[in-house]
């Protein structure tokens, strides 16, 4: 009898799981992609840019009535006008008009009379409708290749391919995948060797909760946010005005993974923390979320301009980064594809249009906030004036003698000029008096006024003096955080005409997008909390599939919907529909302990431990003949993809590896080297100087990297990262001479190794084959094989030997930028072993994760 797998392959492979016969055409998999990249433009929601007067995206416009007939007959070609205008020769009647480049193919048209053929079926978009569990494939042991319910889904599409899944990695691999993709980071030589090493059953198991718990892990994935978020510490535009006071938020995302706070509650806080009852601080700094728009300075401009323009991004990011939508399509007109109209987009504008800030200068509205650092030192500046202020107020017999010999001085001076009862003269007048006849309060104020006046006391006076002023230099950072403006100041809202600020057009009130608000609970008013609440909640069909295919695109190197950016229906089809729906229905579902109907409750970290503890995410990444053959690019994952790292983690991997990276996590943004002006360019308010960091900061991560808009770090832009002027949903690889040079030459990864190739030295034994053995490892994190240390082993003796005729470059190249040799050090070898070092550190298997 065959197993409960083997059957439901046979199953799908028959197209029965689906309940979809073979021959049958399906709407949204063979014809909604054809008619909406070809026709759409002409003939769908938007009424301006309509031709004829014929919709094709609404099933009732499509089969009625028009003025050369009905466009689609169900059942009848002959008569459906449709297939005569897209099968005519005549250039002045084919459609898609010849002018257009749309041209359809002889497999398009014979799919599109199939349909009309079969009833013209339409049905509504995919991804705007709730995604329900599916019944889960059954699955019975690891012996199957199913670890979890992914794996089983991953396995049913494989078979109906005629594939399956690759072998498991070896644990060298998978420790290295798993230390990158959950930290960011390379696994240290300890970290490998206790996992490599552990026989026991849950082994990947404890590694994983080890990184979910990681400081790093937080470091890691607040990467990918910060993208989205379009975080940076300038405004942007022209003069790029330096934004020092925007890092608090940055920071607020590492510690928001790091505590695993909710998806959900993530969402609302950087949306509408402010206006949730009595927010707390980090409430408040998550709202710094829609402060990353861009600010124009420059003089001239003109401040409504662009705070509408900064209103129209916060529309744009917030429709993308939590429903895949292309929400900003339709601030000039109708959404060509997408159920959004014209003034749908401006009354969705409207719940974002009553916040205080105004493109000012002074990033106002802001809310004062001190570092960890500022608040420590405040704190012992505090303490320091109290012990100070002690001091000063107590009895002292040196003081008291000092005293009685002012006073005698003060009662022997005669006609003082100035105005009655100042403080002087109330003080001779208490002098006057036989001590035994002051009250208390009089000895008080004779006190008072001595005690400053007192060379004993004088020194204490200097440090309280200086303890005050250094208290009173320590400034809060202001960080720009959103405010909704008062009830007498609301602004109100118009659609406006083809965008623009100066033409508005008809007035709206605030409403969520119509086509997906009809399970909005009926509330008095729309505001940013209301929005944010209907983002997450339950019946949005977008938001849960949207989240999990990010994290699954950042594990598996393409989300599950390869257009991630775009749910809407130019984007792609799903390539496992029933995984992301079941992904999805699980995430946002309340946490349950049933197998069978599994919640997390928006727990991004158990979410990302259900990922990477499947089959399919612990496989090999070596491909097949047959692979490239039925499946070119891994949309099914028969095996792991193997891609390059992200920008920031190639840099960090070298600090690593070299012992220099520093741990110090959060506070302002650090300048690690770059070449020099890069940033000396007009129009940016004299901002040109870029003042290199020293000690640990030179050494941060890259998530720290003072984030310039018009000129970011130049070896990060060359691997791909964003400028981040707009929200950046993914990055997109390219492969260019120009990395090379970067991880060749820069003075940063020179600098890296320099420092390997002294740790080389310092820990890998003392003959030529034990350090590159341990460079081998330490790097590649696998032990080395005899061929590639005899490789490195020749170019170490041959580079040992050209340096040893030229010291001056063996000196150099061994020392700048890093500094000095360690003491009895041979520059020659120092440099031969730096060489080596580079060679490492770009060596195709350091730079990817496979």
């Amino acid at each position: 009898m065959k197993s409960s797998l083997q059957m439901l392959l046979v199953l799908l492979a028959a197209g029965s799981l689906s309940g979809r016969a073979a021959d049958k055409v399906d709407f949204n998999d063979d014809i909604r992609p054809i008619i909406s990249a070809k026709c759409f433009h002409c003939h769908g929601p938007d009424e301006k840019s309509r031709k004829a007067k014929l919709r094709l995206d609404l099933r009732e416009e499509a089969v009625k009535e028009h003025e050369d007939g009905r466009p689609i007959v169900p059942g009848d070609l002959k008569a459906s006008t449709l297939i005569a205008r897209i099968t005519s020769t005549d250039r002045d009647e084919v459609m898609p008009p010849p002018k257009e480049d749309h041209a359809l193919t002889a497999e398009e048209i014979g799919l599109l009379k199939k349909w009309i053929a079969q009833g013209a079926e339409y049905k509504p978009h995919w991804s705007f409708q709730k995604p329900e569990r599916p019944a889960m494939p059954q699955f019975a042991t690891h012996a199957s290749g199913v670890r979890n319910p992914i794996d089983a889904f991953i396995l049913a599409r494989l078979g109906a391919a005629g594939l399956k899944h690759s072998p498991e990695a070896d644990r060298y691999t998978l420790i290295r995948r798993l230390t990158f993709d959950l930290a960011g980071l390379p696994p240290t030589p300890v970290e490998v060797e206790a996992f490599v090493n552990d026989q026991s059953a849950d082994a990947d198991e404890k590694v994983v909760d080890r990184l979910l718990a990681s400081p790093a892990f937080g470091e890691r994935w607040a990467k990918m946010w910060l993208d989205l978020a379009r975080y940076a510490d300038s405004t942007g535009y022209g003069s790029d005005k330096f934004r020092l006071n925007i890092w608090p938020y940055r920071d607020w995302v590492v510690a928001a993974f790091n505590r695993n706070l909710p998806y959900d509650q993530f969402t609302i806080e950087q949306l509408a923390g402010d206006l949730l009852p009595e927010p707390t601080r980090e409430q408040l700094v998550a709202t710094a979320f829609h402060r990353n728009t861009m600010t124009n300075v420059e003089g001239g401009t003109i401040d409504e301009e662009y705070r509408v323009a900064a209103v129209k991004d916060r529309i744009a990011t917030t429709g993308q980064v939590w429903m895949g939508l292309t929400v900003g399509c339709a601030q000039c007109h109708t959404h060509k594809f997408d159920p959004i109209s014209h003034k749908d987009y401006y009354s969705f504008y409207g719940v974002f249009n009553q916040t205080e800030d105004s493109d000012r200068e002074d990033e106002a509205p802001t809310m004062p906030l001190t570092t960890p650092e500022q608040q420590a030192r405040m704190d012992a500046l505090k303490n320091e004036i109290a012990a100070l202020e002690l001091k000063l107020s107590a009895a002292s017999p040196e003081v008291e003698a000092e005293q009685h010999e002012w006073e005698a001085s003060v009662a022997q001076q005669h006609g003082f000029v100035g105005p009655p009862l100042t403080a002087f003269e109330v003080v001779r007048k208490i002098v006057a008096l036989e001590p035994s006849e002051r009250e208390p309060k009089q000895r008080e104020e004779l006190a008072a006024y001595f005690r400053p006046l007192s060379k004993v006391l004088a020194p204490l006076h200097q440090q309280l003096g200086a303890k005050r002023a250094e208290l009173a230099s320590i400034k809060p950072v202001k960080l720009p955080v959103l405010r909704e403006l008062a009830a007498g100041k609301r602004r109100e809202t118009h659609v406006l005409n083809k965008g623009n600020y100066l033409t508005p057009n008809e007035k709206v009130e605030p409403q969520l997008l119509s086509a997906f608000s009809t399970f909005v609970p009926a509330t008095p008013k729309i505001d940013r909390l209301a929005a944010a609440r209907w983002i997450v909640n339950p019946e949005n069909p977008l938001t849960a599939r949207v989240a999990v295919n990010r994290f699954w695109s950042q594990l598996f190197g393409a989300g599950l919907v390869e257009s991630e950016e775009d749910f809407g229906t130019q984007g792609a089809l799903p390539s496992h529909p029933e995984l992301l729906d079941w992904l999805a229905v699980t995430f946002a579902s309340p946490k349950s302990g049933d197998s069978a109907q599994p919640g997390l409750g928006w727990d991004a970290k158990a979410l990302l431990k259900l990922m990477v503890t499947s089959a399919t995410y612990r496989q090999t990444s070596r491909v097949t003949p047959e692979m490239l053959e039925k499946d070119p690019r891994n949309r099914l994952l028969a095996h792991a993809a193997r891609r390059r790292l992200d920008a920031e983690s190639v840099r960090d991997q070298a600090l690593a590896l070299s012992g220099l990276l520093s741990s110090k996590m959060g506070g302002p943004s650090v300048y690690p080297p770059q070449p020099e002006g890069l940033w000396k360019v007009a129009f940016n308010g004299g901002q040109n100087a870029y003042p290199t960091s020293r000690g640990e900061d030179r050494h941060r991560r890259g998530l720290y990297t003072f984030w310039r808009r018009t000129m970011p770090n130049p070896s990060m832009t060359t691997f791909d990262a964003p400028s981040r002027e707009a929200c950046t949903v993914r990055r997109l690889p390219t492969n260019t001479p120009l990395q090379a040079f970067v991880t060749m030459n820069d003075p940063a990864f020179v600098e890296c190794a320099q420092a390997l190739a002294r740790r080389i030295v310092r820990e890998g034994g003392g003959s030529v084959d034990s350090r590159l053995k341990f460079a081998l490892q330490l790097c590649t994190v696998r032990p080395p094989g005899d061929a590639q240390v005899k490789a490195l082993a020749a170019l170490y003796e041959s580079e040992l030997t050209a340096y040893r005729a030229d010291k001056g470059a063996a000196t150099e190249l061994a020392t700048k930028p890093l500094g000095p040799l360690p003491a009895n050090a041979d520059p020659a070898e120092m440099a031969a072993w730096t060489v080596v070092a580079n060679v490492l550190l770009n060596l195709d298997a350091v730079l990817t994760k496979g």
